[in-house]
């Protein structure tokens, strides 16, 4: 389906040239926001009362400086609620963060194959969401499904919302190599890079419970390892005690309290 292709790049230039011509004001959280990220947000819902206005304060941040478009469906709330809340979940132990690497953010109604299509005849549909280079750079493309199965399986240690957006902090270096310099400090570089290698050694050979696709390379591994340590704090610490504390040094996050329901 070549016009979605088309339709796709249109919106990215139209993404564009709005960022450019205009940036918006940071508008006051809708209250009722809150009750839906209580019921669909599991990070927010443990989060004290005060930590919840920062949140609140951060999301709105983030969907002032970002544009949100929906392919071919009219975006929901709940849609810019789960794709804000995947975006500031990384970056919350941080005073302030600006994605300086994003402009706009495409939401597919369902996963996409390669050439970004996501015809319900094509069987190669297996793409959540990708952060953009070339022609897309400062663009992100992600699956509503699988958005919205990240936030709602609160047990498998996977969320695709939070794993594209660390892609993006990884990449604020220029380089997207699973060592993310903006996060890291020097003199834990060469350890972390250490760990990455044992750990990704450990699942390619079947001796892990970290999903099979952070095995991949350097950069996947750190964002499959990022979704496991935000959705499942309590089992990575247990599991993999070392990767935990680094992970906590890299996102200035302790998310040692076990989540539940």
């Amino acid at each position: 389906m070549v016009y979605i292709l088309i339709l796709v790049v249109i919106l990215l230039f139209a993404i564009h040239f709005y960022r450019k011509e205009k940036r918006h004001s940071v508008k006051p959280f809708p209250e009722h926001w809150h009750k839906l990220l209580m019921e669909n947000v599991l990070y927010y819902k443990n989060l004290s009362k005060g930590r919840q206005l920062v949140f609140q304060q951060k999301m709105m941040q983030f969907l002032s400086e970002v544009y949100i478009d929906g392919v071919q469906f009219e975006l929901e709330e709940l849609d810019k609620i789960l794709i804000a809340a995947s975006a500031v979940i990384p970056v919350f132990g941080f005073k302030e963060w600006h994605y300086t690497n994003l402009s706009g953010i495409l939401l597919y109604p369902d996963n996409f194959n390669e050439d970004m299509q996501f015809s319900s005849k094509d069987n190669s549909r297996n793409i959540g969401g990708i952060v953009g280079n070339g022609r897309f750079e400062k663009q992100m493309i992600l699956s509503k499904k699988a958005l919205y199965h990240g936030f709602r399986n609160t047990t498998d240690k996977s969320n695709t919302g939070i794993h594209e957006f660390v892609h993006l902090i990884d990449k604020l270096d220029d380089r997207t190599d699973g060592v993310p310099e903006r996060l890291l400090e020097h003199q834990y570089a060469i350890p972390w890079l250490n760990l990455i290698h044992k750990e990704i050694e450990a699942i390619n050979d079947n001796h892990s419970d970290i999903r099979k696709y952070g095995g991949t390379n350097q950069a996947e591994f750190f964002a499959v390892a990022s979704e496991y340590f935000f959705e499942r704090p309590d089992l990575l610490k247990k599991k993999h005690p070392e990767l935990y504390k680094m992970l906590v040094k890299c996102f200035n996050q302790k998310l040692a309290n076990p989540i539940k329901n």
